[in-house]
């Protein structure tokens, strides 16, 4: 999903941030194009965001990376003010977060904004329950209503025979899953999360990572997820933001930000992503009228959004060019097996064909 394609959820208008007792200053010279390094140079301050404009589509899962220091965490934090940008605005649907009082924006982020740390933030006294309803009771949430929204969110992550353990009780992976209900159960629209997974085991990692995927399917939440890996962003993110030096430099779809990376640092970030799960049958295949026009029995049949890496059964076991076809059904193109052979050769070949 694309922001273009859906109702925008979340919009972000010429957003900066700038630390140092010299903040103004060094707004300005970088609104007036100076750099990073320069405006530091010259005034102390460092600018954390440089015109960041965005739109997210409802039900979106936006995913913002970069290195460590990029500015990702500053800016997930100046969409719901845990930060106040420098300058610029942030709207949800029709309303302004960045000129809110504070009694509104505290009402916004109890039923619009809710967010997901990196560190689960559990509460040692209190059951699993409890530090789930944690932030609906601080809310007002009455205590009937709040144990039955905390028990449902449970439910959803996995938990439900969990809620009267205590934190010491749990995994590293189970925690997270506690802090990732205690997220949902605020009902909220839209979902921040800061590096939710990254203090984690790769293996517990992904698990989770499937259990978004999962959730997301389901409850169609509008999320903002903020990683420094790669080959996570390409796995959960709907689009991808890469970030540097307080700047988006690419954004797009995973394919279109892997496979054709806007400059060095792109694709060198870039560079450790296996293509072959990420290569379409899509994107490799040949959509042309001869193509479409030639037989099609025997042909082994494949969606258009099926990865390189599942093309491979197919590939050794059928005799004729594989048959792509659209969510109905309708034919789109056709990948020869030569074609697909080729690109399995290495990722540098699928990358090739892709470009094509």
């Amino acid at each position: 999903m694309t922001a273009a394609e859906g109702r925008t959820a979340l919009s972000i208008r010429g957003l900066y941030k700038v630390f140092g007792d010299s903040d103004l200053e060094g707004l300005e010279l970088s609104r007036s194009g100076q750099s990073k390094d320069e405006v530091q140079e010259a005034t102390g301050a460092v600018v954390g965001l440089r015109d960041i404009t965005i739109d997210i589509a409802q039900g979106e899962l936006f995913v913002v990376m970069g290195l460590s220091g990029c500015g990702k965490s500053t800016l997930v934090r100046c969409i719901n003010r845990l930060i106040e940008p420098s300058a610029g605005e942030v709207w949800i649907d029709d309303r302004a977060i960045t000129g809110m009082a504070d009694d509104e924006l505290r009402e916004t982020r109890r039923k619009d904004l809710a967010m997901v740390f990196q560190h689960f933030g559990l509460m040692p006294h209190r059951t699993v329950l409890e530090n789930v309803a944690l932030p609906l009771e601080i809310g007002g949430v009455a205590r009937r209503e709040r144990r039955e929204r905390a028990v449902n969110a449970l439910e959803l992550v996995g938990l439900a025979d969990w809620i009267a353990s205590m934190p010491n009780q749990l995994s590293g992976g189970m925690k997270q899953r506690v802090g990732l209900a205690r997220g949902l159960a605020m009902e909220t629209p839209i979902l921040l999360m800061d590096e939710p997974f990254s203090a984690l085991d790769p293996v517990i990692r992904r698990d989770l990572q499937d259990e978004l995927l999962a959730l997301q399917s389901s409850v169609q939440k509008t999320i903002v997820f903020i990683t420094h890996d790669l080959n996570e962003a390409v796995r959960v993110g709907d689009r991808i933001a890469i970030m540097r030096d307080g700047e988006i430099v690419q954004l797009g779809a995973p394919n279109d930000v892997v496979l054709n990376p806007v400059d060095a640092f792109v694709r060198e970030f870039t560079q450790d992503v296996r293509l072959h799960g990420m290569v379409t049958a899509a994107s490799i295949m040949d959509s042309s009228a001869e193509a479409l026009a030639g037989p099609t029995e025997d042909r082994y049949v494949v969606r258009e959004d099926a990865v390189l890496d599942e093309l491979v059964p197919a590939g050794l076991s059928a005799t004729q060019p594989l048959q792509v076809v659209d969510d109905s059904g309708n034919l789109v193109g056709v990948i020869p097996l030569q074609r697909l052979a080729r690109a399995m050769v290495s990722d540098e070949a699928a990358a090739a064909i892709a470009a094509e």
